[in-house]
């Protein structure tokens, strides 16, 4: 069974919390994990760019020269591709990047992120917080020897929630996730990943009431 490292509020990291299988565990899904982080990253594409045809840059109605006799090769408009400010070949229009991926192929992804962190120890609980300053935060990753791009997950009914946001939003690196939208890439993309015991909490319990009302 996957474990997570305990920070207490002495910023020891003495204990372990057993974290459940079901949610950290059964492996990891390599090609899940692809599908849903490449959705994921195209659907947060603003799809804006935006190109000209030859029918909509201005100008280039009259014909350049006449058809024969000059020697020259023969032209209908200055806004051919062919000419330099002329119309796009194929160019980028706006368009919808995003992707549809099932509920339960989201789940299996973040199941995958989520036990390849705890495999790798990268998995810690703050625990016995009632409140917290950018200094004790920082002290907190100094004693854990956490270090690189660090992510919090919180809990939105905890009243602690937003005294730990303030203190890690101040630390370079560190992003931040409710526990109720935690997704595959951002617990990839971290270094390590810190939930507080709230949220660790709700994250358990409604992952685990979804599943039931699917089965």
């Amino acid at each position: 069974m996957a474990s997570a490292k305990v920070i207490d509020s002495s910023g020891s990291t003495g204990g372990e919390r057993q974290l459940p299988d079901e949610l950290f565990g059964g492996g990891i899904n390599q090609s899940v994990l692809h599908q849903v982080v490449t959705a994921q990253l195209a659907a947060a594409r603003s799809g804006t760019s935006s190109t000209k045809t030859r029918s909509e840059v201005r100008g280039g109605g009259q014909k350049p020269w006449r058809q024969k006799g000059t020697g020259r090769a023969r032209h209908g408009s200055i806004r051919s591709p062919m000419w330099v400010g002329g119309g796009a070949v194929f160019g980028p229009k706006p368009r919808d990047h995003s992707v549809r991926v099932p509920k339960k192929m989201r789940r299996a992804a973040l199941r995958s992120a989520l036990a390849s962190k705890a495999d790798d120890g990268r998995v810690w609980v703050l625990d016995g917080f009632d409140s917290m300053k950018t200094k004790v935060a920082s002290s907190v990753l100094a004693g854990a020897g956490i270090d690189g791009r660090v992510l919090v997950v919180l809990d939105l009914a905890d009243e602690t929630s937003r005294s730990i946001d303030r203190a890690f939003r101040n630390l370079k690196g560190s992003a931040f996730s409710l526990s109720a939208s935690l997704s595959a890439y951002d617990v990839l993309v971290a270094d390590a990943v810190i939930f507080t015991a709230s949220a660790l909490e709700a994250y358990t319990s409604s992952t685990q009431s979804e599943s039931e009302d699917e089965e």
